[in-house]
């Protein structure tokens, strides 16, 4: 039995409407299954998986100095242990090498190797396939520009609620680069 909007009465979400349940799922089951898919792609083509990858692509973005192993693992969404034992399995590979922090006896950074600089290249080269075959083509420009403008909006720090719909929707170069461009209005849940 449902209650009129939808819901399952005993539902531990219940403050969410159906469509805005259906939204967070949605957004939820893709990712999971383009990660799982991902991943399948770095593992079969370079025994890499994905989670890996990630921490090598951050790294490859900080080529000289590396990145502490606490940022990094803030940045990976590993525990510090997760990123570690991440870490001890690339160093094993001689993809990444750990350098001990002058400025906190307590802290290391972590470095790409050589080795670690060309398979981020060739790995690189395989998820970028993987993204656009199972996500990017399959999506219109259109749909490309709002994903691009929701993403932009759902960042933390962000204080934009909700775009003008013609900002989003139109095809000039005028509203790409200013005019009515970063309007915002403040939504209600109840507003349509």
């Amino acid at each position: 039995m449902c209650d009129a909007s939808g819901r399952p009465p005993s539902s531990s979400l219940a403050d969410l409407s159906r469509e805005e349940l259906a939204i967070w799922a949605g957004f939820l089951q893709t990712h999971a299954a383009l990660a799982r898919e991902l991943d399948a792609d770095l593992r079969t083509a370079h025994g890499l998986p994905l989670t890996d990858f990630e921490i090598l692509l951050w790294l490859a973005n900080r080529p000289c100095e590396g990145m502490r192993m606490t940022a990094l693992a803030d940045t990976v969404l590993l525990s510090p242990s997760g990123l570690s034992r991440a870490v001890e399995r690339l160093e094993t590979r001689g993809l990444v090498q750990r350098i001990p922090c002058a400025e906190d006896r307590r802290g290391a950074y972590a470095a790409l190797t050589e080795a670690g600089n060309e398979l981020v290249r060739t790995a690189g080269a395989t998820h970028a396939a993987g993204i656009r075959r199972r996500f990017v083509d399959r999506l219109t420009s259109q749909e490309t520009r709002l994903l691009t403008a929701i993403w932009d909006r759902l960042q933390p720090g962000s204080q934009e609620t909700c775009a003008w719909p013609e900002t989003l929707a139109s095809e000039t170069d005028e509203a790409r680069i200013g005019v009515g461009a970063g309007k915002t209005r403040r939504t209600r849940r109840n507003d349509v």
